[in-house]
């Protein structure tokens, strides 16, 4: 096989496929991924019939791998494919796929009432605590910080932010001191919980009290990371949900550069919220300047809508616009 990287197998594969299963493939990928992959697609010139054979059986490999591993467990997976393939192979695929899979474990937490489990963990230290909520329903953990003694309370959502892997062998561990408090029994493969991502979804749906506390807090021990949860907890897609007075309130501090940009990788329902809070003069220039607008990169387009989300939390904590939460907000009218 030709020495190439992953980003060109993926391309080799993709380009195999023909352009319209290529173009089905694309609708589940990231924007990011789309512009590395097509990146890719455009630089491959040519690929001998033996290269291109091999990546597709490779690829056609690790699809079988992921299949038996997800339907019948690591031990099923090794048997099935050590008879297919040999023992050095089927080892080879089978660290090659748990890299990349989710865990099952710790499904009874996420089907079990939040005061249950509140009664259930809230003895643990802050550490045991932070893996469970990683596995838990982003409502489920936004409840459960929200009650945790204050103490902790900082110390739980940092672990969980912090948190990418977790060996197997720990999730079993306080898996099984659950399982018998909870009389259930789940499968764990292997894990990739928490993290930024995670926790934002959390804090999102959090009460505007324990965020404020919190994030207070954080900024005083780890600005970084605080900073790091903030910019996830609303994207530019999420101006969607706001009203048309916080639409037009931000508008008139918005950059009209930014906004050009901004709108030009956006996706059509922003488009229309925000083109039906302007002036038909401002939209008509707006959606010109879209339309000379050329050669974009999607780094622009993404650091451009961070800018407006940037002025969007301004004037929310300000308290000129309101985000609408999940969280325990009362509204006033």
């Amino acid at each position: 096989m030709a020495n190439l990287t992953d980003p060109q197998k993926a391309a080799t594969i993709v380009i195999s496929l023909g352009s319209e299963a290529a173009a089905a493939v694309y609708k589940h990928l990231s924007e990011e991924d789309i512009e590395k992959l097509t990146y890719e697609i455009a630089k491959i010139q040519k690929l001998g019939a033996e290269d291109v054979e091999d990546i597709l059986n490779d690829f056609y490999s690790l699809c079988l791998t992921q299949k038996v591993v997800t339907e019948g467990g690591v031990g099923y997976a090794r048997n099935v494919l050590e008879k297919a393939f040999g023992s050095q192979v089927a080892s080879s695929l089978l660290e090659r796929v748990t890299r990349t899979l989710k865990t099952k474990a710790f499904e009874f937490i996420r089907k079990a009432d939040s005061k249950n489990l509140m009664t259930t963990i809230q003895s643990e230290n802050a550490q045991t605590i932070a893996l469970i909520l990683s596995y838990a329903r982003a409502d489920q953990a936004a409840q459960i910080i929200s009650e945790l003694p204050k103490e902790i309370r900082i110390e739980v959502v940092e672990r969980i932010a912090r948190m990418d892997r977790t060996s197997p062998e720990i999730v079993n561990q306080v898996e099984k001191v659950l399982e018998r408090k909870f009389s259930s029994m789940v499968s764990m493969e292997f894990t990739e919980v928490g993290g930024i991502n995670y926790i934002a979804d959390v804090m999102n749906q959090i009460d505007r009290g324990s965020e404020k506390y919190i994030f207070d807090e954080m900024y005083r021990r780890d600005a970084k990371l605080a900073d790091e949860i903030r910019k996830r907890m609303f994207i530019f897609e999420d101006i969607t949900s706001l009203d048309g007075m916080a639409i037009q309130r931000f508008l008139r501090d918005v950059d009209s550069k930014d906004l050009v940009v901004a709108l030009k990788g956006s996706n059509d329902e922003v488009k229309e919220v925000i083109f039906a809070n302007m002036s038909q003069r401002v939209g008509e220039t707006i959606r010109s300047d879209m339309e000379y607008l050329r050669n974009i990169r999607m780094r622009d387009v993404e650091e451009a809508q961070q800018r407006i989300v940037a002025v969007i939390r301004k004037l929310e904590d300000e308290g000129e616009i309101v985000i609408s939460k999940g969280g325990a907000d009362d509204i006033l009218v």
